[in-house]
């Protein structure tokens, strides 16, 4: 059997499989996030490890764990945890979602050996400017710093007492080289810091460190467990879908949209805005476009027309061409391609005609558009898209999946239900971890469904897309 654990922002989920992958139990543990001020976000180290404990308890009290071979993780990326030289917490971990170092981010980006060796811009949320305002806002604690952690690489540090990275996490830090899948001493260096600061660097494929015999006999598993390196909580998805090979693809439609390709060879172009980072497997890369608001544009729009989202979205038929109506997502600013904090959503096109289904088919499209760009972005570099699967709350609606599949005039899969998150792909990192074949191992999931573009509405919508993009530059300077 292998652990996956997922520490997200809202909790930390624990799953267990047995070698044919099946699912034999979960656990779960709540989180919160603290806000002291405007833009921050925060949580304490020490509510991870308790809920880790927790979810892990919960899981040995409904099945033993006397079979597990190994233990993998997946998690939050580019939260700063700040350790002193005893491996003490010094502050509060700073989150992926805190925006307090766009100063420095801003700084560090026009500074150009950050992209050039990083291969990403250098974004607020991303480790190395947090670590910049830490330097220039606590000095004090500052110079005390003597490791700096992920959140998950902090779990590890708990459950094994070694301070390990992987690559896929260890690439949003901005401190990565990315086609190297090594630690920059120049980038480093940028921030006050050397290699002695981070941990050391392994595959997610690979075992990290091993349980430590305390913890396995709390939970009764194995002495001398492994631990796999893990990964980053999309990296650890993918893996979790079956996206490990150049070629394939997920767009997911959760909060916010995700469109994930794996690729063979390092292609980065930090101007599109697209991240390229490396991915959980050895000598493979992920190209990834970011869109804020997907599903979380739809839910505005419901709450907005005293709705929901499920009945907004049943009845609305076959899929037509977009109307006069154009919706932009951009209700919290926009990540691929536009990198714009400051761009806002906008409805424009309205007329006597558009009533709440035309709207709400305006909303689907300005999403739907928007995952168009991110695909245009990744094509650029020169990533192929061969197998695309949908994944994500908002691929139960078969009109928006079919509208995504006529902009992009591709296919998209649609997955039996089942689990292909983050922890359920860190327990496929434990099995790599302990002999299995990324061919046997990371697997598709079965498919229920199919869906085809539709041709004859083709060319509408990709008139509607470019429209879209048009409505973008002429509004960025108004919201």
């Amino acid at each position: 059997m292998y652990i996956g654990l997922d520490l997200g922002t809202s909790g930390l989920k624990a799953l267990l499989i047995d070698d044919a992958q099946t699912i034999l139990a979960e656990a779960h543990a709540d989180l919160s996030v603290s806000r002291p001020h405007d833009g921050w976000s925060e949580q304490a180290p020490a509510d991870w490890i308790a809920a880790t404990g927790l979810a892990l308890d919960e899981l040995a009290s409904k099945h033993a764990l006397d079979a597990v071979r190994g233990i993998g993780l997946s998690g939050q990326m580019h939260g700063a945890t700040l350790l002193d030289a005893s491996h003490d917490v010094l502050r509060s971990s700073i989150l992926w979602n805190d925006t307090r170092a766009f100063a420095e981010a801003t700084e560090m980006d026009g500074d150009a050996p950050w992209r050039a060796i990083s291969g990403n811009i250098v974004f607020p949320g991303f480790t190395a400017p947090k670590l910049a305002w830490v330097h220039r806002n606590e000095p004090e604690l500052f110079d005390k710093v003597a490791l700096v952690l992920l959140p998950k690489d902090y779990l590890r540090l708990w459950l094994t007492g070694e301070a390990v990275s992987e690559m896929s996490d260890a690439a949003g830090t901005s401190w990565l080289d990315t086609g190297a899948r090594d630690w920059s001493d120049d980038l480093l260096a940028k921030t006050g810091l050397t290699r002695a600061n981070m941990p050391r660097l392994v595959e997610g494929s690979e075992v990290s460190a091993t349980l430590r015999p305390e913890l396995a006999a709390r939970w009764g598993i194995p002495k001398d467990t492994p631990v796999a390196g893990g990964g980053g909580d999309n990296a650890a998805s993918a893996i979790g879908a079956g996206v490990a090979r150049p070629g394939e693809a997920f767009v997911s439609l959760g909060t916010s949209g995700v469109l994930f390709a794996a690729n063979g060879t390092y292609r980065p172009d930090p101007a599109t805005g697209v991240h390229t980072f490396c991915h959980a497997v050895p000598e493979t890369w992920h190209q990834m476009g970011v869109i804020l608001a997907a599903t979380d544009a739809l839910n505005w729009f419901a709450s907005l027309t005293g709705s929901d989202a499920a009945t907004l979205t049943s009845d609305l038929g076959d899929l037509q061409a977009p109307g006069r109506g154009t919706f932009l997502p951009y209700l919290g600013g926009e990540r691929t391609p536009h990198n714009d904090a400051k761009i806002r959503g906008a409805f424009i096109g309205l007329d006597h005609a558009t009533d709440r289904q035309a709207a709400t088919r305006a909303v689907l499209e300005g999403v739907t558009f928007a995952v168009a760009d991110c695909f245009d972005a990744l094509k650029a570099t020169g990533t192929t898209f061969e197998h695309l699967l949908a994944l994500g709350g908002g691929s139960r609606s078969e009109y928006w999946l079919k509208a995504i599949a006529t902009t992009l005039d591709m296919p998209i899969h649609v997955p039996v239900a089942g689990d292909f998150g983050g922890a359920f792909g860190a327990a496929r990192l434990a099995m790599l971890a302990t002999g299995g074949s990324v061919w046997d191992v990371v697997s598709r999931p079965p498919i229920e469904r199919t869906i085809d573009p539709n041709p004859t509405l083709g060319a509408a919508f990709s008139d509607a897309h470019a429209r879209y993009k048009s409505t973008y530059f002429a509004l960025k300077d108004l919201t």
